[in-house]
């Protein structure tokens, strides 16, 4: 054996301090504590009820809400931009982005969403996050310990259940014809009040203008007041022009506007972004100066050149085309097999839509039958945060459409039909 692997075997051993040494005298063995637990050892002992198992969607057919089509997504223009973010930012990848992102970043998102939405506001304003739930955790982690919030009910689960978890005092608010009931809003008085005003989530309402203006007036009554704007699917509007957004028409700095791109890149992506306004930028700022970013700066800047570079306009432009495809068709499908059993919610935007069902079953049994059928659906009960869900009339389904193959239309109605009246 070679005198350097000797060596190096006692110099680890001597770094992980399994011995010592003595000048002039050589190496000696440590007196190491001994462990005191009684336990066996087992090297693959883990608990089975913490265990994960690779799951597996052969054979399955989809109408989930969540997903997008990432077949079309362009692989190539973004690898392209993501070549150039490398050639451009090499001093910015080796260091920790702002605590708000990147304003290179920042800059892109502000000038996107002033010509599509409306939105009013400076790239200081704008905060780049992993997902909407961490930024609204943020935003109510700085709030005082008596803020009371509201949100849609049925609405976005995930968000009602993060205000319940940080102890924020939340009600819910029953839907209109027009969105939120702005009667119950005026009596619960909340001071952040979460909507989706331009395609209700989950039902699909878009909000006429006349609800807009009257929540803008409620909100301006009082400081403490603002309407938290969920804007996560607004970019696909078939048939008419995008509807600005509710941020576009506020005069009094009452509407935090929340975007992601999950929709119309890929939810893996994990950005979204939320524009606040000066004095809440201001506490935010305070709190956060020390934040360290989690998103990743590659791809955020990647992103800015995917937005200047008109690609994303393009990318999104050409995807609603390829959803409203595919949505007729789904419709049609649905109509054509269900006849007047069925009642579609046909509001002409964002990637799902309502579908009310004439059926004796409730809603475990169409559940149970959809994973027989290998058949992802959601139900209405999923949204529902407050109250009953069953109706004498039937079940409610919320069906999307963006990941589904058109080929695969078929098969999911018929599956979808021995699921509700099989």
């Amino acid at each position: 054996m070679s005198i350097n692997s000797v060596a190096n075997a006692y110099e680890q051993l001597l770094e992980e301090g399994y011995i010592y040494t003595v000048e002039r005298r050589g190496y000696f063995v440590e007196d190491i504590t001994q462990f005191i637990s009684q336990q066996p050892t087992k090297k693959d002992f883990f608990p089975q009820d913490l265990k994960e198992y690779a799951e597996t969607k052969e054979g399955w057919v989809s109408l989930s809400h969540i997903s997008t089509d990432s077949t079309m997504f362009p692989y190539n223009e973004w690898v392209k931009c993501i070549q150039k973010a490398i050639k451009h930012h090499q001093q910015d990848l080796a260091k920790i982005s702002h605590p708000q992102g990147p304003y290179l970043v920042r800059k892109s998102i502000a000038n996107m969403i002033s010509l599509t939405r409306g939105v009013t506001c400076e790239p200081e304003q704008v905060v780049i996050g992993t997902g909407t739930q961490p930024l609204i955790q943020q935003l109510m982690a700085i709030q005082p310990k008596n803020t009371k919030a509201a949100i849609e009910n049925p609405g976005y689960a995930r968000i009602y259940k993060l205000l319940k978890r940080i102890k924020i005092d939340t009600s819910t608010i029953h839907l209109d014809e027009q969105g939120m009931d702005i009667n119950e809003v005026k009596k619960q008085s909340p001071n952040f009040l979460f909507i989706t005003p331009s395609h209700q989530f989950p039902n699909g309402t878009i909000m006429p203008i006349s609800r807009r203006i009257e929540l803008l007036n409620w909100a301006s009554m009082s400081k403490d007041r603002y309407i938290v704007e969920d804007d996560y699917d607004s970019e696909f509007k078939y048939g008419t022009d995008n509807i600005p957004s509710l941020q576009s028409l506020d005069r009094d700095q009452s509407v935090i506007y929340v975007g992601t791109f999950s929709k119309t890149l890929l939810p893996s992506f994990r950005i979204s972004y939320m524009v606040l306004p000066p004095e809440l930028l201001r506490g935010y700022r305070q709190q956060y100066n020390d934040w360290i970013h989690g998103s990743n700066t590659l791809d955020l800047l990647a992103l800015s050149y995917f937005i200047d570079s008109g690609q994303y306009a393009k990318h999104t432009k050409r995807m609603s085309n390829h959803y409203n495809t595919k949505r007729k068709e789904l419709i049609k499908q649905l109509e054509k097999r269900f006849r007047d059993k069925i009642q579609i919610k046909n509001v002409p935007a964002g990637l799902h839509f309502l579908a009310e069902f004439r059926t004796d079953k409730r809603y475990e049994e169409i559940e149970e039958n959809a994973k027989k059928e290998q058949l992802e659906i959601y139900t209405i009960r999923r949204f529902m945060l407050e109250g009953e869900n069953q109706t004498k009339e039937g079940i409610h389904l919320v069906l999307g459409f963006a990941s589904i193959k058109m080929e695969h239309i078929h098969e999911a109605v018929e599956r979808l039909y021995r699921v509700v009246l099989g």
